[in-house]
């Protein structure tokens, strides 16, 4: 009975998602040809009405975190969880600011005339239909959604579970922006089930589907990457180092330092490993503890920053690896630039990395050597963000090398497109 009851379950889910594949396939080829002005008032609207149901938005939020303590989610998935009117506020700011963005398709990046005549061009096209899973964060469903719409893509989102009333609640927004645009309703889709079996449905359907961005945990982001079909923007965690280089403004260092690590602890940008020159220990370790601790950090270290403060605990092997996502932070003392570099290379996820100096030179070979998707110079690693970078927003921030690297904004949503035109010319 249980095997015939998960047969049909199986069944009615692979349904409903082909249904909303083939929906959204329609849905890309009209937003394809629609002009910036429809777009653009698509997600003014939605930013429109993302105010106006504040209220409402903010009463579902609430009651997905009364589910998520329940659970006993951790303080960092409750952080990503929790909607407030800023970030409310700060979600429909984002709308309007990708309205304001040059519209990407069919902008020629490149073009030039051939010895026989021949005129090229290089354009850009949306990629078609985007999947995006993502967990925790609602606020993804606006911006996923207001990012895929720009650059003409239909978007298909499955959110997390933990996040299901509050997504459709902002989702109910997108809508009223489609509709009020004259923009088909399947042009951005939300799962409506929380049956992880829709995830699974998501990674086969190659024939609707043609890039997904997973956006979550290690958990995830590996599940999607050993089952999916189909091709796959990675956004990895966020094993992010700050490095105070010997050379570094002991002031701005200690202001950088916490704001990297503090300002929210749960994002992927955030610092969990502090890297500290052997000469900056004296001047500069204790004062930036100070303020991290007394900000309610955990502070883990190796045995010399254990015994610049014993207020720091033993670091193990495995903290140099690890994505806290909370008030958590490991420091190693290391002996210049280049050993920073290495740590980095042999522990970071390739993700977001910054040096703080006075040193031009150091800085340099940092921003050369650290293979990351974002490197900073004398800046928190909190700014990696499409929206900081002037995007709007983004979908996630790549640490791939393929297509995409760093925030996911609409110029990285379009392909190319190479446009010939000839009068008559016939190959020899």
């Amino acid at each position: 009975m249980a095997a015939k009851m998960r047969k049909k379950s199986t069944a009615r889910i692979r349904a409903l998602m082909r249904r909303i594949g083939k929906a959204a396939k329609e849905a890309a080829g009209v937003l394809a040809l629609a002009s910036t002005t429809v777009k653009n008032k698509a997600l003014r609207e939605a930013a429109t009405s993302l105010r106006r149901r504040r209220n409402e938005i903010l009463s579902e939020n609430a009651r997905d975190m009364a589910a998520a303590e329940e659970q006993g989610l951790t303080a960092a998935m409750l952080d990503r969880l929790r909607l407030t009117n800023e970030r409310l506020e700060s979600t429909a700011t984002g709308l309007d600011e990708i309205a304001e963005l040059a519209d990407p398709v069919g902008a020629v990046t490149a073009e030039w005339d051939r010895p026989n005549g021949l005129h090229i061009q290089r354009l850009r096209v949306p990629l078609g239909v985007i999947g995006i899973i993502f967990e925790s964060r609602p606020n993804v469903t606006a911006d996923a959604g207001g990012l895929c719409l720009k650059a003409g893509n239909a978007a298909i989102l499955r959110g997390g579970s933990e996040s299901f009333h509050s997504s459709q609640a902002i989702m109910e927004s997108l809508s009223e922006g489609l509709k009020a645009a004259g923009l088909p309703a399947a042009s951005i889709q939300l799962v409506p089930t929380r049956d992880r079996a829709a995830v699974g449905e998501m990674l086969t359907m190659t024939e609707f589907i043609d890039v997904i961005v997973p956006r979550g945990g290690k958990s995830l982001v590996e599940r999607v990457s050993a089952d999916s079909r189909v091709p796959l923007f990675k956004h990895l965690e966020g094993n992010c180092h700050s490095y105070v280089n010997k050379d570094a403004d002991p002031e701005m260092a200690r202001k950088v330092v916490v704001n990297a690590k503090m300002r929210r602890t749960g994002i992927c940008g955030a610092t969990e490993k502090l890297l500290i020159d052997r000469a900056a220990v004296k001047v500069m370790l204790k004062p930036i503890l100070d303020d991290l601790i007394a900000a309610g950090c955990e502070v883990r270290g190796d045995a010399e920053a254990r015994a610049a403060d014993p207020r720091v605990k033993r670091a193990t092997a495995a903290d140099w690896d690890t994505e806290y996502l909370d008030s958590i932070i490991a420091v190693k003392v290391v002996s210049d630039v280049d050993e920073a570099i290495e740590h980095i290379a042999r522990h970071g996820s390739n993700h977001t990395d910054g040096i703080i100096t006075g040193n031009s030179e150091a800085a340099e070979k940092f921003l050369k050597r650290v293979d990351s998707a974002i490197v900073l110079v004398n800046a928190s690693t909190q700014f990696a963000d499409g929206g900081e970078f002037g995007m709007g927003a983004e979908i996630g921030i790549s640490t791939g090398k393929l297509h995409a690297r760093g925030p996911i904004g609409v110029e990285q949503l379009t392909s190319m497109k190479y446009v010939v035109r000839g009068d008559g010319q016939c190959r020899p």
